[in-house]
């Protein structure tokens, strides 16, 4: 950061509030602008996903086999959509006429880590290339659409997102908590405290990254270091860009009535469906809100019925609600997914185990098709018999509900072409 010849920091401290405040206007005038939700639609575009850590048993929630050998013991209900869902999911069935359910998801990774990573990328684990997740090629694509953003336009809520891979740091997830707290951000009162170790950071970072300076800030030569240096350095003034910046009031959840926590829910992914919400009214392309604890071996019924889907029942459906509400829907997708759902054959111990061959998504929003349920597995779930969906296929999909082209190809550090969604082909049946 350089400070003016003349200027002291405490009088150069004003100046930035002075700036902040604008960047809080343009964040205020940012809601205003659904009055003209035309441009705004040709705008602003987002992204959300809700993970749920640990392989969810969708045939207990999205795709119910009643009256089968592994059906378990949840009864299906019927929604505002052409589908049933589980009936411990009451709020959300309000809602499905804006959700759709993909019943022919087929994978091949049963393994936590290899299926966080390929449902996160569309491709296997590499020890030769790391894939950027899905969020960042997201925000990679829709962050043009909102130059004045000042908040990392890529946010994850209390999940492991993956990394930014070689689309390079820039891209990389901007980790929160649910109660909307940045650990190590906020200028706090020592502010002339924190603009010497801002100066210090910047003339070490950049005698390293590139740009040389002298003890008084002066540019001195240039040197060379590399591409991850550089981006290193491009990482801190984002930093310090966030932390005076007046658009950090949307990570602060504790702003919402309790009525509207009430109705989210006062626990950690409640919260993060709120977090998103605000969020995206701020203009961020993509957000994921993590939800763990589905790798149920054992007791999976009381678990889920007492627990789990009380849970993300009544978070999913009140996102859904603002979302719609607000005049947003039709620019936002969500996502409900897992690494992988839960065999259909339940274990001795009253669990499900790791399963990858036949199982659901939820998604909706944007140009996608709500309350129709797509493709279907056979009467006991333990195969699909329609046409077979992969994560490419997903992201093909969600690509297309936002507006992205499928042509769109980067390049990796080795030089190698790489499509988005890594080549996958659209579900059809989600859009009219």
């Amino acid at each position: 950061m350089n400070i003016p010849r003349g200027m002291s920091r405490r009088h150069f401290m004003k100046h930035m509030a002075g700036a902040s405040a604008l960047a809080g206007s343009s964040f205020a005038m940012g809601n205003a602008i659904k009055a003209n939700a035309g441009d705004l639609k040709k705008r602003r575009k987002s992204a959300i996903l809700l993970w749920m850590g640990g392989g969810p048993s969708t045939m207990d929630i999205w795709d119910l086999k009643p009256g089968a050998a592994t059906g378990g013991e949840f009864k299906p209900m019927s929604t505002a959509g052409d589908l049933q869902i589980c009936e411990h999911m009451p709020m959300t069935s309000k809602v499905m006429d804006r959700m759709s359910v993909v019943r022919s998801m087929s994978t091949r990774e049963a393994d936590h880590g290899r299926g966080r990573y390929y449902m996160h990328t569309g491709y296997v684990p590499n020890p030769n290339m790391e894939h950027p997740t899905y969020g960042s090629v997201i925000a990679h694509e829709l962050a043009s659409q909102r130059p004045e953003l000042e908040i990392p336009p890529f946010v994850s809520v209390g999940s492991d997102a993956g990394g930014p891979g070689f689309l390079g740091m820039a891209w990389a997830p901007f980790s929160v908590g649910s109660n909307g707290q940045v650990r190590n951000l906020g200028l706090g009162l020592e502010t002339e405290r924190l603009l010497k170790r801002q100066d210090m950071l910047r003339l070490f970072g950049s005698n390293f990254a590139g740009t040389k300076f002298d003890a008084d800030l002066t540019k001195v030569g240039q040197v060379d270091r590399g591409i991850s240096s550089k981006e290193h350095m491009e990482v801190i003034d984002k930093t310090w860009n966030l932390m005076t910046s007046e658009q950090m009031k949307a990570f602060k959840v504790n702003q919402e009535s309790p009525e509207v926590l009430e109705r989210y829910g006062d626990n950690a992914f409640g919260r993060g469906c709120m977090m998103a919400r605000r969020l995206v009214e701020a203009g961020v392309p993509f957000i994921e809100v993590g939800n763990g604890g589905w790798d149920n071996h054992g007791n999976i019924f009381p678990t889920l019925r007492d627990n789990k889907l009380p849970i993300i029942d009544r978070g999913m459906s009140a996102l859904v609600e603002d979302l719609t509400q607000r005049g947003l829907w039709e620019d936002t997708v969500v996502i409900w997914m897992g690494e992988f759902s839960r065999t259909p054959r339940i274990n001795g111990n009253a669990g499900r185990d790791h399963w990858a061959r036949s199982w659901s998504v939820a998604v909706g929003g944007g140009d996608i098709k709500g309350g129709v349920a797509v493709g279907a597995t056979n009467e006991d779930g333990t195969r699909v018999i329609t046409e077979p969906y992969s994560s490419e296929d997903l992201m093909a999909s969600v690509c297309k509900g936002l507006g992205i082209s499928l042509n769109t190809t980067f390049t990796s550090r080795n030089n190698r072409p790489m499509k988005i969604a890594n080549s996958g082909k659209i579900i059809k049946d989600l859009f009219a």
